[in-house]
């Protein structure tokens, strides 16, 4: 068998219907030549007939010629590939058929059928296979006529109702699906049938017989079916069920809505209001607020759910219903609500669990006791059949509960309805609980200005941190001085000091922001100057969209915008220290002899004002060298030291500070502040002092690797035996796995050398550097796919992984946590 040939293809289904026919002699000559053959190859039948076939192939499978006729004579006929020579144009791939035309005396000519397969690609596919595909397949299929009436459909399209396929047939939608918006569909596939361009990704929503008391959505794609001339018989349509994914994005939105509209402002009755105004009509169709009248009031609850010994005075603080005017509506908002004590809100408030009712039995017992009116109001007096309640809490307090009624509605809510419910309510529990905070004295504002900054200093093998944070006094109020420590992937380190300028609780604010905008530009391990560049934009973005906002009167302060950030990253393995500032004193460097130094640190611009690019510069510190970051108020004094000279003489303060001798690195700390600081300083004070450490030689392992396949087995073997020396054979499956799937993809995607690099600190660094410039992105592959889940596994099996970017290219990492190796 050639190798242009396929087992039983002599035997396979062969669509003759666009095959060109040529008759051939038993010799092997050309004695037919058809216009199918000459539209194919060009060759006019008078420079063929009479040739041997052979002439008409190219070099390869023109020596064939004679074995095929005589294989056709030892089996009856042959099937394959053959290339034919075109007459005016390159080669021509085929696919041809050989059957004998012969008489009583046996064959005597050859009939050959020839097929482009350009023309023709899936020339194997038999109707059999074909009608497997179709009525095997897991998608709603259909075919209608010009008339819209049903002809054809597979056995999945059941599943939406409508009945059998036999069932179908000569009936149009509206027929067997009643109270569908059949002439919706129709008008699509009218268009289709007019214009002939398909119509891919319709989606329709409504109710269908499979589902008659629920919202259902369908993906539907039509194209329409053409005859031999052109002319259209029907539409080809496929029907898929996407309620999940409608309802999941309904959900998604409604949470965006939410987070647009709920604690817009710091008015406790206005934000409860606004629950209820977003989860109606989307969720609900009626929505109550009860809010404990403490919390209206700015004071500060029970912590933990309540006892049944604690009182539960609840006043209506939000309503909204679809109906204008609605028989619920019998507590108006700001009334106070009385419920009996074994009622559904009371418990819930008591237990802090949501309840949920699908069905409410038509005789249940009374919801509520009214102020007004005095009669007791009965669910299905008011027509209310299904109801969820949610506690409203926000930081382990309860401030009340939430109520979602259906009242129109067929369908009764569900868990995923619950579940969305407690979503809104955990969002505006704590827009409620700001606002009940900010009502509060200013001492509240302290604390949560202090709770913005870190509470401890992570762990990590970088450098030994510690910091002290020192606020202005009351009379000046709040300020947006903060410090941060942030581990790094390959055991390198973060280290942050910055200030928002001004005073109060708009500079705190913007401080919480711009921290957590570091801490995420960090994870994406950019050099300093990037990091500035980025958070620079941020706040220049932030201030350009809240001053064009109507009515939007915002401090720069509040904004970030000023601001000043110095960002250091430091290496244990190579003692290299990268770092940029904007706006911001360059920090001092203590030498392990004690000398201080200062490091000339180009001086970007303040966040948020525009200037020059970030310049970042790096050095070299030696083991045991002492990074110290501040903010200028540990320089300002009493204020009375200004004018010319003002910062070599601060400098020369902070160097006499820094060069006292103290036991511990947490005692030189607070000597520094102690000397420097007032008890009742004028600005925020922060200073975040990191002694350096390296990684020893025991800790870091590194080979350079070839970019040939092969190497991914020594590789991992390498790397198992790095494990074995350090005692870590329980990550030894892991890492290899890591190993192969990171080198190999090196190997495969990027160019330039290639280098492996595992790091013992807290946690198992795995490195693989090369010298391309595309990250790498997971795939999520479908069953049927052979590859793509190498970076899915590495995910799974590992803490964490990521990219970072260096200048001759980049390094892919992958982190396993120490503490907890895998059994």
């Amino acid at each position: 068998m050639g190798a242009d040939e396929e087992p039983g293809a002599a035997r396979k289904g062969f669509d003759v219907a666009d095959a060109a026919p040529v008759l051939v002699d038993a010799r092997g000559v050309v004695t037919g030549w058809t216009r199918e053959a000459q539209r194919l190859l060009v060759y006019p039948s008078a420079e063929v007939v009479g040739q041997g076939f052979a002439e008409l192939l190219a070099a390869d499978d023109a020596g064939r010629v004679p074995d095929l006729l005589e294989r056709c004579r030892r089996d009856g006929g042959w099937a394959g590939l053959l290339t034919a020579r075109h007459r005016d144009g390159p080669p021509v791939r085929l696919m041809a058929r050989i059957t004998a035309a012969g008489d009583e005396r046996g064959p005597s000519r050859w009939l050959v059928l020839l097929s482009d397969l350009a023309d023709g690609p899936g020339w194997d596919m038999s109707r059999a296979v074909l009608e497997q595909m179709v009525a095997r397949s897991p998608v709603g299929i259909a075919i209608v006529d010009t008339e819209l009436r049903f002809v054809w459909s597979n056995d999945a399209l059941t599943r939406f109702g409508g009945g059998p396929p036999g069932s179908r047939l000569g009936l149009r939608l509206a027929d067997i699906q009643p109270g569908l918006d059949a002439e919706s569909i129709e008008s699509q596939i009218s268009r289709v049938l007019l214009t002939g361009e398909p119509v891919v990704g319709y989606e329709h929503v409504g109710q269908v017989r499979s589902a008659p008391l629920r919202e259902t959505a369908h993906m539907m794609s039509f194209t329409r079916l053409d005859d031999g001339h052109g002319h259209p018989m029907g539409v080809y349509y496929t029907v898929e069920d996407i309620t999940d994914r409608h309802r999941t994005r309904q959900r998604l939105a409604l949470l965006d809505r939410a987070g647009e509209r709920i604690g817009r402002t710091l008015d406790i009755t206005r934000t409860a209001q606004e629950l209820a105004d977003v989860a109606v009509p989307g969720l609900a169709d009626v929505v109550t607020v009860d809010l404990l009248e403490s919390v209206l009031s700015g004071g500060e609850p029970a912590p933990g759910p309540l006892t049944d010994r604690d009182p539960v005075p609840l006043r209506r603080a939000g309503h909204r219903s679809v109906a204008e005017r609605s028989p619920e509506a019998v507590v108006a908002v700001g009334d106070v609500v009385s419920y009996p004590a074994g009622s559904p809100p009371i418990r819930c408030l008591r237990t802090a669990r949501s309840w949920r009712e699908e069905r409410l039995d038509p005789l249940g017992e009374a919801w509520a006791e009214h102020t007004r009116g005095g009669g007791a109001a009965i669910f299905l007096e008011l027509g209310l059949h299904s109801v969820m309640i949610v506690p409203i809490r926000a930081r382990g307090v309860t401030l009340g509960v939430t109520s979602f009624f259906r009242r129109h509605r067929q369908e009764s809510f569900e868990q995923d309805d619950l579940n969305l419910a407690e979503d809104l309510v955990s969002r505006a529990a704590v827009c409620v609980d700001n606002a009940r905070r900010y009502t509060r004295e200013r001492d509240a504002a302290l604390v949560l200005q202090r709770s913005l900054l870190p509470h401890r200093l992570p762990d990590q093998s970088a450098v030994e941190a510690c910091a002290r944070y020192r606020p202005a006094d009351e009379l000046t109020g709040l300020g947006g001085d903060w410090y941060d420590v942030i581990p790094l992937s390959g055991a390198r380190v973060a280290l942050v000091v910055g200030e928002v300028p001004g005073h109060g609780i708009d500079a705190a604010a913007a401080m919480g922001r711009l921290r957590t905008a570091v801490r995420t530009l960090a994870a994406l391990d950019l050099p300093p100057d990037e990091v500035l560049a980025h958070l620079d934009d941020l706040v220049a973005r932030s201030a350009r969209e809240e001053g064009g906002a109507p009515g939007g009167e915002v401090a720069d302060s509040a904004l970030g915008v000023g601001s000043g950030c110095v960002y250091v990253v430091y290496d244990p393995v190579d003692g290299a220290c990268t770092m940029a500032a904007a706006g911001h004193p360059a920090p001092a460097v203590v030498m392990p002899d004690g000398h201080v130094a200062f490091v000339d640190l180009p001086q970007g611009p303040p966040l948020g004002v525009g200037g020059p690019p970030f310049e970042s510069v790096e050095l070299a510190l030696a083991e045991g060298s002492t990074l110290a970051l501040h903010t200028d108020g540990l320089l300002a004094g009493d204020g009375e030291e200004d004018g010319a000279g003002g910062a070599e003489a601060d400098r020369d303060r902070l160097r006499r500070a820094l060069e006292r001798n103290a036991d511990s690195l947490e005692l030189r700390c607070s000597a520094v502040v102690d000397a420097l600081v007032p008890d009742r300083p004028h600005d925020d004070v922060a200073l975040l002092l990191a002694r350096t450490r390296l990684l020893g030689t025991e800790q870091v392992a590194e080979w350079d690797l070839p970019a040939d396949p092969a190497a991914v087995a020594d590789a991992r073997r390498t790397a198992a035996r790095q494990l074995a020396e350090w005692g870590l054979e329980d990550l030894a499956f892991t890492t290899e796995l890591v190993v192969s799937e990171l080198v190999t993809n090196a190997i495969r995607y990027a160019a330039g050398p290639i280098r492996l690099r595992l790091i013992k600190e807290r946690a198992l660094f795995c490195e693989v550097y090369d010298g391309g410039a595309t990250a790498p992105h997971l795939r999520h592959p479908r069953t049927t796919d052979e590859g793509g889940r190498g970076l899915l596994l590495v995910s799974q099996f590992t803490q964490q992984w990521g990219t970072r970017f260096v200048p001759e290219g980049k390094i892919i990492w992958a982190e396993q946590s120490l503490a907890d190796p895998p059994p």
